[in-house]
């Protein structure tokens, strides 16, 4: 069933429908209708709960018994998919941060303030039911409605750096961050995490490979195996190799044991034959005062297959930063080939809800 509400109301007909023994598949009631159509075509539900809770009948497929959650994620290509997750593997995920975070089902309550069509706020859900821990659901980020959920007793949150960025997070006993690149000196109680839809939720904090979840690289990739894992995608394929492990598509590498992510490998900019990741070269140019948003990418050439180029947001558009020093400043830090060949100039970048930055529309 698809869902298209938020806040308490969403998780209210979570409950009804797992009474049921059905699945459910959370739809943003916010969607033009023409993308929620495509959407419903897509992952071809069998009743949509709307905003009001009416229910409306549609000519879809039925799950499978032991199916939970049908959660739509676009990918790399932008074409929904949807990450079919059992019963099982919500609760193996549910447990395996709830120890990495140290939860105490006595003490503890989760607030969750993301949107309830990702993962991870969807995990902030199943975690709070698995160990009947006390929950507060918020149709929408306040800053100030945050804060007044802590004073009231919350103490577990997830949270993206933008809205880090905007509560004491000093007022919360652990913060999960995710959702985009993580800001350098993060308070000590928050926690920056590693995770895909297909995995449950995070499966690192900070590096450190959380319980239940093997992990290593293959050809530079990240490849993950445990029961949080999938059961298989909503048309029935199953991403899994042979031996069970979950290709990633993600870059990364093991150092002393703990994971460094280097970003979506389709993201990798090959330029004069050198590797070059887009992450350390945003992280290195948003320490520049005079740009308030970046994001690397590759653009063709001739002469170096891709150059370098920064996609700029400047802190102030009457005064952006030149290309000199942007290099200049990379250069400090990085490779000389690792520095911007180009500059572009935009209003904003395009983002998810969960602030991440939508390359392919770049």
């Amino acid at each position: 069933m698809a869902i298209a509400q938020t806040g308490q109301g969403f998780v209210e007909t979570l409950s009804t429908i797992w009474e049921r023994g059905d699945a459910a598949m959370p739809l943003d009631p916010r969607l033009p209708a023409a993308a929620r159509d495509s959407l419903l075509s897509a992952l071809s539900p069998t009743l949509l709960v709307d905003a009001e809770g009416n229910e409306h009948r549609l000519n879809g497929r039925k799950v499978e018994s032991g199916d939970a959650l049908v959660v739509a994620t676009s990918g790399s290509t932008g074409t929904p998919k949807g990450v079919v997750h059992t019963h099982a593997s919500l609760e193996a995920s549910a447990r395996s941060t709830s120890t990495a975070l140290g939860v105490d089902v006595s003490n503890d309550r989760w607030l969750c303030c993301l949107p309830l069509t990702h993962i991870a706020g969807l995990a902030i859900v199943v975690r709070s039911r698995t160990f009947e821990i006390p929950l507060v659901v918020h149709d929408r980020f306040d800053s100030q409605a945050v804060e007044n959920a802590a004073r009231e007793g919350a103490t577990l949150t997830s949270l993206v750096p933008t809205t880090l960025a905007r509560v004491d997070p000093s007022l919360f006993r652990r913060i999960i961050i995710g959702g985009q690149a993580t800001p350098q000196n993060l308070p000590d109680n928050c926690r920056a995490s590693y995770g895909l839809t297909e995995t449950g939720s995070a499966i690192v904090f900070d590096g450190d490979i959380l319980p239940g979840v093997e992990l290593r690289i293959v050809d530079g990739e990240i490849q993950v195996r445990g029961q949080m894992l999938l059961r298989c995608y909503r048309d029935g394929t199953n991403p899994r190799t042979a031996g069970g492990w979950f290709p990633t598509n993600d870059g990364g590498e093991l150092a002393n044991g703990r994971l460094v992510v280097h970003g979506r490998r389709g993201d990798l900019i090959i330029s004069g034959g050198e590797n070059i990741w887009p992450a350390p070269v945003e992280e290195s140019l948003s320490g520049l005062a005079s740009i308030a948003e970046v994001a690397v990418v590759g653009r063709p050439d001739d002469e170096w297959g891709h150059v370098v180029t920064a996609i700029i947001v400047a802190a102030d558009a009457s005064q952006p930063p030149t290309l000199d020093e942007l290099r200049d400043h990379v250069k400090q830090t990085l490779p000389a080939y690792c520095a911007p060949r180009r500059i572009e100039l935009l209003d904003s970048l395009p983002r998810t809800p969960l602030g991440k930055i939508q390359r392919r529309l770049l």
